[in-house]
């Protein structure tokens, strides 16, 4: 291609940016300051009436709640993935294969479907009831579905992989030769890699982090199969605002305020790693 034809190629992405991107945040921003007409309808009236909505206390629990699980499933799957994701990056590469490919299998199938096998599971007559009666570790069934650790144990499950691979990314393009010079300079095992190991794959921890604790603020489908709708997360007020409560300029500023605490984390991440991408996964 001549190079005064270049702009061939770059006009259809900058159009495709500014229609599917830019244009529907833009909408969303305008959205949240109309004013509701009801019946799905809504008047192009500036008003602030729909972010003060949100100072009601029972939204205010909702952030609450949604913050509170996002928070404890992101610090479970560090808590595991990390690990996880440290031990499959120092396997052979058959090993890193065979690792990858259980990783991976998951994401062969619907998310829906996965959320249904839990219920078998943890129903009260489920897997893993029996399992505990014929150990003999309970005389009664617990109460596990529809409840908070239900839905916990979903999103752990639902984003345990982001966290894995996150991790593994940052620790396979890891330098070993730093750690192996720190312990010859005296440095423990401990010391080593809080110093050193922990440092260099910092970038890789906090994509996965951000890769972790945003889709958990948003995933209500699993908070509505697990959960049985006791547990409502600001993705499931936006739906329900979008759909029975015909409300969608209080919907859009529901979303807003997400996208801003997802900017927010992106700030930080930048300021914590010094990196201007998610380089960790990608």
């Amino acid at each position: 291609m001549k190079r005064d034809r270049w702009w061939l190629c770059i006009v259809p992405l900058y159009a495709f940016t500014l229609v599917f991107v830019l244009g529907p945040v833009l909408y969303m921003v305008a959205v949240s300051f109309a004013r509701n007409t009801g019946g799905y309808g809504f008047q192009w009236s500036f008003t602030l009436d729909n972010f003060r909505k949100m100072r009601d206390p029972v939204y205010l629990q909702c952030f609450q709640q949604s913050l509170l699980l996002a928070l404890s499933t992101t610090v479970l799957n560090v808590l595991i993935g990390y690990p996880f994701g440290y031990f499959m990056a120092r396997r052979s590469p058959r090993g890193k294969r065979l690792l990858l490919f259980l990783i991976m299998i998951p994401f062969w199938t619907s998310s829906l479907i996965r959320l249904y096998g839990w219920l078998i599971l943890l129903q009260a007559r489920g897997v893993l009831n029996r399992f505990l009666m014929w150990l003999g570790m309970i005389d009664t069934p617990l109460k596990i579905l529809y409840t908070y650790p239900a839905v916990l144990i979903g999103m752990v499950y639902g984003l345990f992989p982001f966290m894995v691979l996150a991790v593994y990314t940052s620790v396979e393009k890891m330098d070993w030769t730093l750690v192996e010079a720190a312990r010859d300079l005296g440095a423990s095992p401990l010391r080593a890699f809080l110093t050193v190991t922990l440092k260099l794959t910092l970038p890789g921890l906090m994509s996965g982090v951000i890769l972790t604790f945003v889709p958990s603020m948003g995933l209500f489908f699993i908070a509505d199969i697990l959960g049985g709708n006791k547990i409502v997360l600001v993705g499931s007020l936006i739906q329900d605002q979008m759909t029975r409560g015909s409300n969608q300029p209080f919907a859009a500023a529901l979303a807003l305020i997400l996208s801003v605490m997802t900017t927010l984390l992106l700030w930080l991440y930048r300021k914590v790693t010094g990196t201007s991408d998610l380089e960790g996964m990608f």
